[in-house]
Formats: structure tokens, C-alpha cells, sequence
């Protein structure tokens, strides 16, 4: 389902860092949208889709998507993995994946203390 910034029916956020992304996104009036397109990134012998990667944003303005991992550093192999495969077979999407680190370094230079930028 494709959420807008404008749209009345306010987002639902899997976790805190996606919805503090999403702040960051309206303070600098970048349109974006959450989790709008999947992406088939496996299929079975029959050519069923059976994996897909769902990218948490995306930019319009600037064709971007961008993965925000910062809970689970252990699905970092895992999202590195289908950024491989989307890359693959859909060479013209553009994405750019967040860890926990890139995520911190980004909240405090614009003003959120570390302790803010944890997930709780």
C-alpha cells in the first residue's frame, strides 16, 4: 500500500528509526512514500515469485529508494543480499541501504542526541 506524506490516513511505521526518517524527510519537505513497490527477487521452477524485497522509502523527486536497517544487525548479510538481487534483475532501481551507523550519524548531525537515536 503506497502511504504519502499528504495523505490523511497517518503511516504506520514497522519501528522508530523508519518514522524518524520520515521526520527528517517533512522537516525538508522531501516527498516520499512508504514501503510503495515490492520487488520479486526469487521465483520457483514454475516462474512463481517466491521472495520479495519491499525497499522502506521512497524519494520521487530523486528516484531513490532507501532501506533503513538499524534493528537487527544480523539481517544487514541478508538486506545486503536482496539489494544484490534487486540490483540484478532490476538494474535501473536506484537504492541506498541505511545501517545503524549511517542512522546515527545522520540524527546527530541534524540535532537528535544518540540516546534519541536508539531504538527503544
Amino acid at each position: 500500500m503506497t502511504e504519502r506524506t499528504d495523505s490523511p490516513k497517518p503511516t504506520v511505521f514497522a519501528n522508530r528509526s523508519e518514522e524518524e526518517f520520515a521526520r527528517l524527510f517533512d522537516y525538508y519537505n522531501l516527498r516520499w512514500e512508504y514501503e510503495p513497490h515490492s520487488f520479486a527477487v526469487e521465483w520457483d521452477a514454475d516462474g512463481k515469485p517466491t521472495k520479495y524485497f519491499t525497499p522502506d522509502f521512497y524519494l520521487p523527486d530523486y528516484d531513490l529508494y532507501i532501506e533503513v536497517t538499524t534493528l537487527k544487525q544480523r539481517l544487514i548479510t541478508k538486506k545486503h543480499r536482496k539489494i544484490r538481487l534487486l540490483k540484478h534483475y532490476y538494474p535501473h532501481v536506484n537504492i541506498k541501504l541505511l545501517n545503524l551507523n549511517d542512522f546515527k550519524k545522520l540524527m546527530l548531525k541534524y540535532g537528535v542526541t544518540e540516546e534519541a537515536a536508539e531504538e527503544k
